[in-house]
């Protein structure tokens, strides 16, 4: 790899791998936002969930515009904008004030980050090629999924060994290192067709589709589905939803080009993502809340947990890459989610008995796992990290060269918002069915109480599993069984998603050229 390229993958690594970060690292910070900082209007639950929202639903709402304007006005043009949007905004969090301006920067660091997630892709598509754009998209699969994973353990130790500050201001020398990079060694490319009438009102639709069922998905859940604006924002994103193929159908120059999905693994591929990590979002979910709050897991300990397995995606997530590139990905995402599956369905056998992990960073002592951790939660990581480690690069690789490379800032834009969206949705869906097993477990083993009284379930449920006074082994065994459902119905997700790669993914040496009318697009390769 030359000087340039490995500066190219650097800047690419670094500008969506703050992205990343952003979205676990801050959530730890929390609790200690809420009291820190002054209020003028929120409270300090309302306060802490929208200064973690906003960006999410910002970053959400805006990804597929901003990979259309990545393709359109110049990937490192737009990819610089996006890296010192971030770094202000970044710095603007870290010197906040009060929670109010806090929530607002927050919205404004969401609309770079939806920038550098789509333009790092591009970047890395635009100039590598062949088993070195494998091995490119591995490294950023593996970087990506390190800094997801490692967010809240990261984010631990600076609020507890600096300050909550110091979790927005540890992006700045990250992205100083990313703007140099670009600046000097990234050569500046785009999509030389596309016309010069950009279609603002596609991009308003594809806004309020995204960002209304992501709005509509987390203000439900929040509010228990007990307000009508979670029902407004879905109603409104499900008909953008259904208006949008309908428009797109009907415009000269459409944000999104239909053609694209007509080119098999790029369908194919979005359909995976969305199971996929509908799987990965119940799973994580779930097991989240089942450690810490029925087996006694500490946040610290509950973060270090899953570092085993993340191993996999760090070390041979590029090497995984490049061999795809080179003979195909079909295998690799068929069997991946697969022996995540596997993973998925060791936690099934997880006790709510298994001896609870008080790792205190204070504490050197505690940083030794029980052997319980050994048994019951190790090898599901692992064996859950190797599936990951052969799933993300290939899936990435199949679905950047199944579009024309100059649409790859948008094709990119297109998964990662339905890797976002989708699966809350999923897990809004799953939520429901999960809840009314934990009630009913409940009910089936003491009739006599009245599970469906709101004071009850604001007491006790399956985000809330301490369990009330002379309840609390029952509530435990109740949270125990809705968790293995919960990691059954993720296992059972990933096996589909399995099937949906194995049967309809087709490898570059299966394809045969075909012109896509993509407005000017370039021919891609795809399955007769």
């Amino acid at each position: 790899m030359t000087d340039r390229r490995r500066w190219i993958l650097v800047a690419a690594v670094l500008g969506s791998g703050i992205v990343f970060l952003d979205s676990t690292v801050v959530n730890v910070a929390l609790p200690r936002i809420g009291r820190d900082l002054p209020r003028l209007w929120f409270g300090v639950l309302e306060g802490q969930s929208y200064v973690y929202n906003a960006y999410l639903l910002t970053l959400s709402a805006l990804l597929i515009l901003a990979g259309a304007l990545t393709d359109v006005f110049g990937r490192r043009r737009m990819f610089l904008w996006g890296l010192v949007g971030f770094g202000v905004t970044s710095v603007l969090c870290g010197l906040a004030p009060n929670l109010e301006l806090l929530v607002l920067f927050r919205v404004l660091q969401g609309v770079a980050g939806a920038v550098l997630v789509p333009g790092s892709l591009a970047l890395l598509t635009a100039n590598f090629e062949g088993e070195a754009q494998g091995r490119a998209f591995g490294l950023w699969a593996g970087a990506s999924g390190a800094t997801t994973i490692l967010g809240p353990f990261v984010g631990g130790l600076l609020v507890d060994t600096i300050s909550w500050r110091a979790a927005f201001l540890i992006n700045v020398p990250l992205i100083l290192i990313a703007v140099w990079a670009t600046y000097v060694h990234v050569p500046e490319s785009r999509n030389e067709t596309a016309s010069a009438h950009f279609d603002w009102i596609g991009s308003a639709i594809v806004a309020l589709s995204v960002g209304g069922l992501a709005f509509g998905t987390i203000y439900g859940q929040q509010r228990d589905w007990q307000d009508p604006i979670g029902y407004i924002a879905l109603t409104v994103g499900v008909l953008s939803t259904i208006a949008l193929p309908f428009y797109m159908a009907r415009a000269p120059h459409p944000l999104i080009p239909l053609s694209l999905f007509r080119s098999r693994n790029f369908t194919v591929t979005n359909i995976s993502t969305l199971l996929i990590y509908g799987a990965l979002y119940v799973t994580f979910y779930y097991l989240t809340l089942f450690v810490q709050g029925v087996v006694g897991y500490t946040a610290a300990a509950a973060g270090l947990a899953g570092i085993p397995g993340t191993l996999f995606m760090v070390f041979f997530s590029a090497r995984i890459g490049g061999i795809a590139g080179r003979i195909g990905y079909r295998w690799f995402m068929a069997i991946g989610p697969a022996i995540m599956a596997l993973g998925v369905l060791w936690y099934v056998r997880l006790p709510a008995t298994t001896t609870p992990w008080h790792l205190e960073p204070q504490n050197a002592s505690t940083f030794l796992p029980p052997l319980s951790y050994v048994i019951d939660l190790l090898p599901a990581s692992i064996i859950f990290g190797l599936g990951l480690a052969l799933l993300v690069a290939p899936l990435t690789t199949a679905l950047m060269r199944s579009i024309p490379a100059q649409n790859a800032g948008l094709g990119s834009a297109i998964n990662n918002a339905i890797s976002r969206v989708g699966p809350q949705l999923a897990g809004a869906l799953i939520f429901v069915f999960i809840t009314a097993s934990f009630y009913g477990y409940i009910a089936s083993h003491r009739p006599d109480v009245n599970v469906n009284d709101p004071a009850f379930r604001k007491a006790v449920s399956p985000l809330n599993p301490s369990g009330i006074l002379g309840m609390g082994n029952l509530v435990r065994d109740a949270s125990t069984a809705s968790f293995h459902l919960a990691m059954m119905v993720g296992a059972a997700l990933l096996i589909v998603g399995a099937i949906v790669n194995a049967v309809g993914i087709q490898d570059p040496g299966r394809a045969v050229e075909r012109k896509v009318p993509a407005g000017g697009a370039q021919p891609v390769k795809e399955s007769p």
